[in-house]
């Protein structure tokens, strides 16, 4: 069995919104319906965990059962970094039955069935494998206010979500880490401090994450074109 841990958890400061960001709105319904209904409609995914922050946790089982969010099967609260959240729904993923856990952003609503199944089946054959996306604009080493130097884009790479790894291998990630390192942003870089090689799998540039309100804007157009194409 493969399961899906949405973290969304965070308090989403950088949208400067009231409300966390991913229960902002796109077309009328909440990020995060938008997001657990990309996930829920991939064929090799069988359970989802949604994991919020503690305050809305309780009431998003009634949120799903109004939006019909069949495969998620639990909500917990999350803990104050995103390692800390992404350990909280780890701890409630079956440990007897799961195979693969795909970890993804609460607020990347637009990601595809297709990318979904390529993470999972790369983290199959390999162990751990995340959708990466190229980088366009030209990346410049700043320090001291001065640019020191041009990085070469022919080897870097976006991460994106989700990020997929076998179950035994994300828990001896998780049980080695620091939890609240804020250097730990994704959780690709746990298995790198390992010394484990996980594999890229090329992604969409259109598979955004929700961070600051003119993404909204761009959310929009998104799932209107996405609507034509359907």
């Amino acid at each position: 069995m493969n399961v899906a841990i949405i973290a969304a958890a965070g308090l989403g400061t950088r949208m400067g919104s009231e409300r966390p960001k991913q229960f902002l709105e796109i077309a009328g319904i909440p990020i995060i319906v938008h997001t657990v209904r990309a996930i829920a409609q991939c064929d090799v995914i069988q359970e989802i965990i949604v994991v919020l922050p503690s305050e809305d946790a309780a009431g998003f089982m009634t949120l799903a059962g109004k939006y019909d969010l069949q495969k998620v099967t639990q909500v917990v609260p999350g803990g104050a970094t995103r390692a800390e959240s992404v350990s909280c729904g780890l701890g409630a993923v079956p440990a007897a039955t799961t195979e693969i856990v795909a970890v993804h952003d609460g607020v990347r609503p637009f990601v595809t069935g297709t990318e979904i199944t390529r993470a999972i089946s790369a983290a199959q054959e390999h162990g751990a494998a995340i959708l990466v996306a190229p980088i366009t604009n030209t990346i410049k080493q700043v320090e001291g206010g001065k640019v020191v130097r041009t990085l070469s884009r022919t080897q870097l790479r976006g991460a994106l979500t989700p990020q997929c790894f076998r179950y035994s291998l994300l828990c001896r990630a998780f049980a080695e880490a620091d939890l609240q390192d804020p250097d730990l942003t994704d959780e690709s870089v746990l298995l790198e401090r390992m010394g484990f090689k996980v594999a890229a799998v090329e992604g969409s540039s259109r598979n955004i994450k929700i961070t600051r309100p003119e993404d909204l804007a761009v959310g929009e157009a998104l799932f209107r074109d996405r609507g034509r194409e359907l």
